[in-house]
């Protein structure tokens, strides 16, 4: 049973607060799912439900907070808002997702891979489309755990030169184009992410520029024979990925939206100081 709680319980008595400004499926399920199997309560609530909505400083709210519930995990609009409620916090602030980054989502990615594929040290990882938020914690990772990332982007849409620039001084593999059949060529996993995000002003342009970098059974081809494809959902079917990609044999989207709850539960057990 999914609401079974683990036998040391390493969340027993903790209250995680979670903070939603944008809307949410697998971050909302998998972090409340989490703090339920490791023993403890969550609170879900919108900055909408919140003094927050009404105008109450950032800071100001992390400081309550702090005094309620023994850890907060935030998906915000903007990154500097994670980092302020954190600096004024003295709980623990877990990054649900943000502009610039999505580490949960990164760390759900590369447990789906080594269950899959061994270890991901040396392994090449195809990035194809937006280089966006998710694209920039992939950029993040590569340096850390010695991956090999080769991303495909429209020049107009390649990621912040802050993160490329930094995993080049990390010495981190990262290698940056726009060809999408370049980047893929023996990569062991291919992985995509929706072109236009909520609230998007810029999705029409966007769709046109990304037209090219859809992910299909021709471009899988070209990866390595045992490659698998990743996709953090909600797909759009047609557009990023075709239904023979994500419904395919090399598909792992399932495994890896499941794989939001272990990677989160080790998140909140380091947080709670299990390990």
């Amino acid at each position: 049973p999914q609401g079974r709680v683990d036998a040391d319980a390493p969340g027993k008595d903790r209250v995680l607060a979670m903070i939603f400004e944008k809307n949410s499926t697998r971050t909302r399920f998998s972090f409340d799912a989490a703090i339920r199997q490791l023993g403890g309560d969550g609170l879900i609530s919108t900055a909408n439900d919140m003094q927050l909505g009404r105008g109450e400083p950032l800071e100001d709210t992390a400081k309550v907070l702090s005094r309620m519930v023994d850890a907060v995990m935030i998906r915000a609009n903007r990154h500097e808002d994670v980092e302020l409620f954190a600096q004024n916090s003295t709980v623990p602030v877990i990054n649900g997702l943000t502009d610039k980054s999505h580490p949960c989502q990164i760390m759900a990615d590369l447990l789906t891979l080594e269950e899959n594929l061994g270890p991901i040290e040396g392994k090449t990882i195809a990035w194809v489309g937006d280089g966006n938020n998710v694209c920039a914690s992939f950029i993040h990772a590569a340096p850390k755990l010695g991956f090999k990332l080769n991303i495909a982007c429209p020049p107009e849409l390649h990621p912040d030169l802050v993160d490329l620039a930094r995993a080049a001084e990390q010495q981190g593999s990262v290698i940056m184009g726009d060809d999408p059949r370049a980047a893929v060529r023996g990569a062991h996993c291919v992985v995509t992410d929706t072109w236009v995000s909520m609230g998007d002003p810029d999705g029409e342009a966007k769709m046109d520029a990304l037209e090219p970098f859809q992910v299909d059974e021709a471009l899988m081809e070209l990866a390595d024979p045992s490659s698998v494809f990743l996709h953090c959902l909600p797909a759009h079917r047609g557009e990023e990925v075709t239904d023979a990609v994500i419904d395919g044999p090399r598909s792992l989207v399932w495994q890896e939206a499941e794989n939001r709850i272990h990677a989160q539960k080790s998140i909140l057990a380091w947080c709670f100081g299990a390990f």
